[in-house]
Parts: C-alpha cells; sequence; structure tokens
C-alpha cells in the first residue's frame, strides 16, 4: 500500500490525532500566557490568552464530534450537528479574541473590566460568533466563517503593518503580529482546500498537518518569550 492510499483510509485518525495535538498545544499557550500576565497585569496578553482558550474549547468539540458520535447510534448525526456548529461558534470567537487583543486599548481607556470573557465590549463578538455560526448551519456551509476569518485576519494585518508595531527588541508585540499573518495563511488555506479543490481529501489531510504546524509555531513562539522573560 502507497503512503497515498494510506493517507486516505487513515484520514479520520489523522483529523483525530491533529485534533487532540492542537488541543495540548492550546492548553499549553493557555498556561504560559496565564503566568505572563499575572507577572504584566497586561489586558492584550489576557485576551490573546482567551483565544487559545477558545481555539483549545472548539478543537475538544470537534474531537468530541468525530470520536464520540461513533458510539450515539441513532443519535449520531444531531451529536456531530451540534459539535460542528459549537466547533464553528468557538473558533470564530477565538478569532475575535486575537483580533481585540490588538485593539482593546482604544476601547478600554476609561474603563476597567474585572472579566475579559464577559463585558459589554466581547458581548457584541459572542453575538456576531453565533450569528454567522447559526448561517452557516442553516445554509450548510462553512463560508461565512472562512470569509470572516479572512476578512478579520487582513485588517488586523493591515493594522500591524499601518501602526508599525513589528519592533527589534523581544517584545509581545511581535508574538501578535506573528499570530496574526500565520491565521491569515491558515484560513486562507483552509478555504481554498474547501471551495477551489472541494475538499480535495489529500488537501484535507494537508491541511491537518498545517494546522498542526502553525499551531506549534504559536506555542513555540509564546515559549521562548516566557522563557526570555523569566530571565529579565
Amino acid at each position: 500500500m502507497d503512503i497515498y492510499n494510506f493517507l486516505l483510509l487513515n484520514r479520520e485518525i489523522l483529523k483525530i490525532i491533529s485534533t487532540l495535538f492542537i488541543v495540548i498545544i492550546c492548553l499549553l499557550i493557555v498556561v504560559r500566557t496565564n503566568k505572563l500576565f499575572k507577572l504584566s497585569s497586561h489586558s492584550g496578553i489576557r485576551y490573546f490568552r482567551n483565544a487559545f482558550f477558545f481555539y483549545g474549547i472548539a478543537f475538544i468539540l470537534r474531537y468530541l464530534g468525530t470520536f464520540l458520535s461513533t458510539f450515539l447510534f441513532p443519535y449520531r448525526e444531531i451529536f456531530s450537528s451540534i459539535c460542528l456548529l459549537l466547533f464553528e461558534y468557538f473558533i470564530i470567537m477565538a478569532g475575535f479574541f486575537l483580533f481585540y487583543s490588538l485593539l482593546w486599548k482604544r476601547f478600554e481607556i476609561n474603563t476597567r473590566d474585572y472579566s475579559s470573557l464577559f463585558n459589554p465590549r466581547i458581548a457584541i463578538f459572542y453575538v456576531m460568533s453565533f450569528i454567522i455560526a447559526i448561517l452557516d448551519y442553516l445554509w450548510s456551509t462553512y463560508a461565512l466563517m472562512y470569509l470572516s476569518q479572512i476578512i478579520l485576519f487582513a485588517i488586523a494585518t493591515f493594522i500591524i503593518i499601518f501602526n508599525n508595531n513589528l519592533q527589534k527588541k523581544e517584545n509581545f508585540l511581535n508574538i501578535y503580529s506573528f499570530v496574526i499573518a500565520l491565521n491569515l495563511i491558515m484560513w486562507t488555506a483552509n478555504f481554498l482546500i474547501a471551495y477551489s479543490f472541494n475538499w480535495n481529501h489529500l488537501g484535507v489531510i494537508a491541511i491537518y498537518g498545517l494546522n498542526m504546524i502553525i499551531f506549534f509555531l504559536f506555542l513555540f513562539e509564546v515559549w521562548r518569550f516566557t522563557e526570555i522573560r523569566q530571565y529579565d
């Protein structure tokens, strides 16, 4: 059996492995950035941490939708649909948290929110994520999710370039810039595989690998920065 057929026959197993790998990485990023937030009390880091908390929840739900639904006959389709809906909701919300982590200073000048998960500004993103996820579910598509995230991270990239946030010294803004750029690449690649290559099986497997690499790079950058800060 050649490697092409092997990958095709085991693509669901590869999906589960990649999902669990990303969940573990998100957990590690949350732990590291939460420690950094406690040291710095920087609200941008707090929202950055929330983004990966929501990414972790989203991929856990995808794992549940893939794995547990096989044991829930005759409710398999209902359970899988609910998990996919919630997966989309949380992953869109994670994108909004990343976006807001760049802009929080513009909206929290004279306010202090004691919760970064529940406050009036974040509530707007909850509503928007819910609307996008529901519309995609009703229309049986992921188009709105892909387009919303591509537009979101394209705008974020423009903001970073316009504000010249990239700095030579070690700064958490460099990690923001790195994560935003890779998210734009990841979402664009996912969109192309879905709608230009019509969910080509080998392309989907390649996306699993790309997602794992990108999330690993997220962890590497966060880990490297937090190690540097420990010895400052």
